[in-house]
Order: C-alpha cells, then structure tokens, then sequence
C-alpha cells in the first residue's frame, strides 16, 4: 500500500521514496496535518504494540478515519524503527519520569519530535521542537506543552549542531 522509506542504520536522512522526494518546507499547513497524522499513528501504537504502524494506519484507512499519507505513515514507521534510542533520550533528558510514567500524549509527540531531529535534517531543530509543543497544547495541555518543551529544548541544546 505503501512506498517504503528505508533509512540507513545510525545515519540521518531526508525522507525520500521511491515515488520521488518529500520537500518538507512546502505547504507548511499541509506538513503541520501529515505531522499530526504522524502524532495519531504513534499515539495509537502505544496502545496496541502487537500491531505495527502500517497495520494501525490501513485499519484507519480502512475505517475511514483518515486518509492514506505517505509521509506521515513513514515518519511514524521511523519513530518505531528507531524506538529504543528514542525512549533512551526521553529518559536521559526527563529528569525523575521514565518513559513508562508519561502521560501517552506527551510521549507519542516527543517520540516524533526526537524522531525529526535525529532522522529528518530537512526540518529545523527549532520547528521539530515548536510543532510538538503546539500539538501538545491541541491534544493536551500547556503543562504539558512546557514539559515537552523543556525536555526537547535540552535535548537540543546539549546534543545537536545544526
């Protein structure tokens, strides 16, 4: 159903498919709904870990609740290819919560914020950490926002160059 996005072990990438290149700075609405999209999928794979991303995607796809999106299905697939070095950096940089403790929204968006950072060049440190702390404020709420904020804006700080 799917192009697949592959990336390459311990490497960063833009996202490309076999069906061309994504350009993540067009159409920034349109991005900020593939982004949210990405956010639902992760989020829904918290719940039900016997499923994979593309399992949980084409059941909603299926039910119509959403629609089929190859960046956002391949942004989350990334997120749980790369799940462990992710929790691992929510954990070094949460001081006092571990992964397992966190409320699930703000996991599901850390987790694809990190995600960003670690694998999508493309995008901007800065617009990874921005775009979650706006979703957080949509489907959570600004404490929650200010947690996901400061944990990813430390992260930043202490461990990218861009």
């Amino acid at each position: 159903m799917y192009n697949t996005f592959v990336p390459q072990k311990n490497e960063k990438h833009s996202l490309s498919f076999s069906g061309g290149e994504c350009n993540f700075l067009e159409d920034i609405m349109t991005r900020k709904e593939e982004r949210e999209l990405a956010f639902t999928l992760i989020f829904e794979k918290i719940f039900n870990d016997e499923l994979t991303i593309e399992e949980i995607s084409n059941n909603a796809v299926e039910a119509r609740l959403i629609e089929e999106n190859t960046f956002a299905f391949s942004l989350a697939q990334l997120t749980y290819e790369h799940i462990e070095e992710i929790d691992n950096i929510i954990n070094e940089n949460s001081v006092g919560w571990k992964v397992e403790r966190l409320p699930k929204v703000s996991l599901a968006l850390m987790r694809l914020a990190i995600c960003e950072i670690l694998y999508v060049p493309s995008i901007p440190s800065g617009v990874s950490i921005n775009e979650a702390v706006e979703l957080a404020k949509k489907f959570a709420s600004q404490e929650d926002a200010s947690f996901i904020n400061g944990i990813l804006g430390k992260y930043v700080r202490e461990n990218v160059t861009e």
